[in-house]
C-alpha cells in the first residue's frame, strides 16, 4: 500500500511540475509579444485632455508620470493640430462629450493612441477637489497606469454619426411638436374646455371653432407651428425610408417584425453599427439600458428601475414598438404573449413592466435576426413547445 501512495504521490508531482514549466513558458511567450509590441508602438508622453466648450485643459506626462506640461487650448481644429499634430506617439485620454468624436479622430489621424473615457463608470470623483486642470492630470495619470480603469467607449463611424443626425433632427422636431400640441390643449383646458382626441399630426388641422374665442387669436400661432413641424416631420420620414433602402439593406430583415418600420429599424441598425461587437445577444439589452439596476447586499436584493444606459433615442423607440406589440394592433406573436404574462401579474406597475420587458426581448430579436438573416416566425418558440426564449435567443 505504501509503494502505491509513494507512486501516486511522485505522479503528482510529476504534473505539478509540468504544469508550473508549462505556465512558464506561457508567460515568456507573452512576455515576448508584448516587449516586441512595445517596441513597434513605443509611447513617448501620457495626456490627459479635459474637453471644454470653448477651452481644453492638457496635462502631458512622461514615462516616470512626472508633470512636463500643463496648459489649455481651443477646442477646435487648429488647436488641436497645433498642439499635437508634431508630437511623438502619444498615448492620450479624454472625456465623453459633444467634442469627443471629431477630437478622437483628429488625434488617431496624428499617430497617437487614444482612449475616450467613460465618466459614469470611472470612480474617484468623490471627496476631491475638482476642476479642469485637476481632471487632466486625473486622465494622464489613469491612461498611464492602467487604461482599463477609463472604461474606454468606441465612438461610431463618421458615415454612421451622420445617419445618426438625420435621426436626431427629426427627433427633435418630434419633442417641439409635443411641447406645443401639450402647450395647446393645457392652456384650452384651464379655460375650463377640452379638444377633441385626435393625432399630434391632425391637430392643426381642427376647426378653430372647437376652440374658445378668447384664446383663438393667442392659440393660432402655435397650431400653425404644429403644422409646419408635421409637414418638416414627414419630409424626415421619407428621407429616413431611402436611406434605409438605398444604403442600408440589413434593415429589410428587422422589419419583418410587426412593429419594427424604417424609422426603428435604421435607428436600431446605426446605434449599435456592427453586430459583431456582441459576442450574445442578449447583451444588446444591458448595453441599451433595458434592464434593472443591481444593488445587492447579503441578503437584501432590492427591485430597482432600469439603468437607462446607453443611447436614449433607441431605448425610446423600442419602448414605442413594444406599445404596438401589446396594443390592440399587434399582431399574435411570442413577443406579445411574453408581455400579456408579465402583465397579467397585475400591479401597480404591471403593464409598464411588460412594455418594457418586451422592449428588451424585442433588442435581443433585431440583433439575432441580423446576425442570421432568417425569416421570422411570430409563433417560432410557441409552436416548438418552448415560450421561454425567443428565436432561441433572447
Amino acid at each position: 500500500m505504501r509503494k502505491n501512495i509513494n507512486k501516486e504521490d511522485v505522479k503528482e508531482q510529476e504534473s505539478i511540475s509540468r504544469s508550473g514549466k508549462v505556465l512558464l513558458k506561457k508567460l515568456a511567450i507573452a512576455r515576448k509579444k508584448q516587449e516586441a509590441a512595445s517596441a513597434v508602438q513605443r509611447v513617448e508622453y501620457y495626456i490627459g485632455v479635459d474637453l471644454g466648450d470653448r477651452k481644453s485643459y492638457y496635462c502631458i506626462l512622461d514615462a516616470e508620470a512626472n508633470i512636463l506640461v500643463e496648459g489649455n487650448l481651443p477646442t477646435t481644429a487648429a488647436g488641436f493640430d497645433g498642439h499635437f499634430k508634431g508630437l511623438g506617439r502619444s498615448r492620450i485620454a479624454l472625456e465623453v462629450g459633444t467634442h469627443s468624436p471629431w477630437t478622437s479622430d483628429l488625434l488617431e489621424q496624428h499617430g497617437h493612441e487614444v482612449y475616450v473615457a467613460n465618466p459614469r463608470k470611472m470612480g474617484g470623483k468623490k471627496n476631491r477637489r475638482k476642476n479642469d486642470r485637476l481632471d487632466a492630470e486625473l486622465l494622464a495619470r489613469q491612461v498611464r497606469s492602467d487604461p482599463s480603469q477609463l472604461y474606454p467607449i468606441r465612438h461610431r463611424g463618421e458615415k454612421t454619426r451622420q445617419g445618426l443626425v438625420l435621426l436626431r433632427a427629426r427627433d427633435a422636431m418630434v419633442n417641439a411638436r409635443t411641447k406645443l400640441v401639450n402647450g395647446v390643449r393645457g392652456l384650452v383646458k384651464s379655460s375650463g374646455h377640452r379638444l377633441p382626441k385626435c393625432d399630434s399630426c391632425s391637430l392643426h388641422k381642427v376647426s378653430m371653432a372647437v376652440f374658445p374665442k378668447e384664446l383663438q387669436v393667442a392659440l393660432q400661432p402655435m397650431l400653425d407651428q404644429i403644422g409646419q413641424l408635421t409637414e418638416k416631420i414627414k419630409e424626415y420620414d421619407k428621407e429616413v425610408k431611402r436611406v434605409s433602402l438605398k444604403e442600408y439593406p440589413e434593415t429589410d430583415v428587422l422589419r419583418q417584425i410587426k412593429g419594427v418600420g424604417f424609422l426603428v429599424a435604421l435607428a436600431y441598425v446605426l446605434t449599435i453599427e456592427n453586430p459583431e461587437f456582441f459576442s450574445k445577444s442578449r447583451d444588446t439589452g444591458p448595453y441599451l439600458g433595458l434592464v434593472p439596476k443591481q444593488y445587492d447586499s447579503g441578503k437584501s436584493t432590492p427591485q430597482l428601475r432600469i439603468t437607462k444606459t446607453g443611447d436614449r433615442m433607441m431605448r425610446k423607440l423600442l419602448v414605442q414598438s413594444a406599445h404596438y406589440i401589446l396594443g390592440p394592433f399587434g399582431e399574435d406573436s411570442d413577443l406579445r404573449r411574453y408581455g400579456e404574462k408579465i402583465a397579467e401579474r397585475g400591479g401597480k406597475n404591471g403593464k409598464r413592466r411588460a412594455v418594457v420587458a418586451v422592449a428588451r426581448k424585442l433588442s435581443v430579436l433585431l440583433h439575432r435576426l441580423w446576425l442570421t438573416g432568417e425569416v421570422y416566425e411570430p409563433l417560432y418558440n410557441s409552436r416548438s413547445g418552448d415560450g421561454n426564449n425567443l428565436q432561441n435567443v433572447a
